[in-house]
């Protein structure tokens, strides 16, 4: 079933280039029956929002800065989220934002057991990211669609700013993380590791090293070993890993 979510965008805080693929990507997870954004409209700043709001179909809120150094957006954006909460017309939250502001407000979102998606820039805290139940980072979604257009657009400078390269640190949470759901011969159902995976780290994500999937992101590391295995209906193959065990000398 799918989650219906209320999106709210924090108009301060996002660029507007990111808005097709955003939207795609949220289409993923549930259906966004509020599209909401904040901020003071009457700044030239979001002149470019303003033009792609009717083509998304995303609600503008006007909040005045009444005060200089304090964020008056971000106050209306977890008012309002507070309302929708109390609504009980959503199943889910994508908060919109690269700000730590948001960290409180997505940590009560899930107290009231409401699914909380976060999508934002790298430069996003650590502590917003770890309070959603997934983060999204917006560069990646750039680079996934810059990469899908036409083969003459040289995509190396996108991928060095965008794609990361996995280090040790990953592949030791994917190792433990395989330990935690494995059988006694230390094989697990990739699906139960992907899932775990983001439980333990919601930014992480396959397309942040390069991999559309979780399956080929595994093949690339001499670590890991896969099994395909016959479903119960024969229908498709079932994806098992485990860590490669050491060859005692």
């Amino acid at each position: 079933m799918d989650l219906n979510l209320a999106v709210l965008i924090d108009g301060d805080n996002i660029p507007s280039t990111y808005i097709k693929e955003m939207m795609e990507e949220i289409a993923k997870y549930g259906n966004p029956t509020i599209k909401r954004i904040y901020g003071d409209w009457t700044k030239p700043d979001l002149t470019k929002w303003k033009k792609i709001l009717l083509e998304n179909a995303i609600t503008p809120i006007q909040q005045y800065g009444y005060t200089k150094g304090k964020n008056a957006t971000d106050s209306a954006m977890i008012i309002d989220a507070m309302d929708i909460l109390y609504s009980e017309k959503v199943t889910g939250f994508c908060l919109v934002s690269s700000d730590s502001d948001f960290t409180r407000l997505a940590t009560r979102l899930r107290e009231a057991g409401m699914k909380v998606f976060g999508i934002g820039e790298k430069k996003t805290p650590d502590p917003f990211i770890v309070a959603c139940d997934k983060f999204i980072y917006l560069e990646i979604l750039k680079y996934e669609a810059t990469e899908n257009e036409s083969e003459t657009i040289d995509t190396k400078s996108v991928s060095k700013n965008s794609v990361d390269k996995i280090t040790s640190k990953e592949i030791k949470l994917i190792s433990h993380t395989i330990s935690d759901v494995a059988d006694d011969d230390g094989w697990a159902f990739l699906g139960d590791v992907g899932s775990l995976l983001q439980k333990k780290q919601p930014n992480f994500d396959s397309r942040n090293y390069g991999f559309q999937k979780l399956t080929p992101l595994i093949k690339s590391i001499k670590n890991f070993e896969i099994e395909q295995r016959e479903a119960a209906k024969g229908r498709s193959k079932l994806i098992y890993v485990r860590n490669k065990r050491q060859r005692k000398k």
